[in-house]
């Protein structure tokens, strides 16, 4: 019995996760997370770090609601860290206007609540590279992690983001870019790169056929799902959808 127990855990890794609140005195806020480790945690150490991705949801969407992507980073060596960004109080997401200047506040807020997260789980998780971290977001946590990532910090590393349509990707540097596109809605003009500008930066645009924005998250279809996992582990193994970046 206990060979077979064994087999399947082996066949069905169990993910260790941990769900906290952090409390960012200096606004006042209380912080949801998620953090789930790699399947091989003994792998990771103060000389060997392993990698870290922040993960921002959707907006209306549980920070917790993307097990998939995290089970998929965690089988490839990643502790990934899902995070809450609209608490109770938090002003509504502007659905009028000019969006990119009304939701503004929203992105500076959950850039800052990312830099915040960093520093507090940084120094608790030796074995992890907070220097090197990939940003993963969908909808509104990608124009978030966009956000974040156009500041030209130097512990951003890599930005995935799941049919984000507001914050343009990052035109400078040399940014490892993987934007995952559903056909439903479009994103705004100028977000995402022209032909000429994919040939100067090392970046991935992928477009799921009859794929919808809303199901990008565990609610979504399986195929769905298994189709972003295959993405975003075909990308930071170094190709493209299958094919050898340039």
């Amino acid at each position: 019995m206990k060979f077979l127990v064994l087999l399947i855990l082996l066949a069905n890794p169990v993910f260790a996760s941990e769900h906290r609140v952090i409390k960012d005195a200096e606004r006042q806020r209380d912080i949801p997370v998620k953090i789930s480790s790699p399947v091989d945690v003994s792998s990771c150490s103060a000389e060997n770090q392993c990698p870290v991705a922040f993960l921002s949801s959707g907006y209306g969407v549980a920070y917790d609601k993307y097990s998939f992507i995290s089970d998929a980073l965690n089988k490839a060596g990643y502790l990934v860290v899902a995070i809450q960004h609209e608490l109770p109080g938090d002003p509504a997401l502007a659905v009028t206007g000019n969006l990119y200047t009304e939701r503004s506040e929203n992105w500076k807020r959950g850039a800052r609540t990312l830099k915040f997260i960093r520093a507090q789980l940084q120094s608790e998780f030796s074995g992890y590279d907070f220097n090197k971290l990939t940003l993963v977001g969908h909808s509104n946590g990608g124009d978030i992690s966009s956000w974040l990532f156009n500041e030209g910090l130097d512990f951003t590393k890599t930005l995935i983001t799941l049919d984000h349509r507001r914050v343009p990707l990052p035109r400078s540097g040399s940014p490892s870019i993987l934007s995952i596109r559903g056909t439903d809605f479009p994103a705004d003009q100028g977000v995402l790169y022209s032909a000429q500008e994919m040939a100067m930066y090392s970046a991935c645009i992928v477009q799921i056929a009859n794929s919808k924005h809303n199901d990008m998250t565990d609610f979504g279809p399986d195929w769905l799902k298994a189709s972003i996992s295959d993405t975003v582990l075909s990308f930071i193994s170094g190709q493209c959808h299958g094919e050898e970046k340039a």
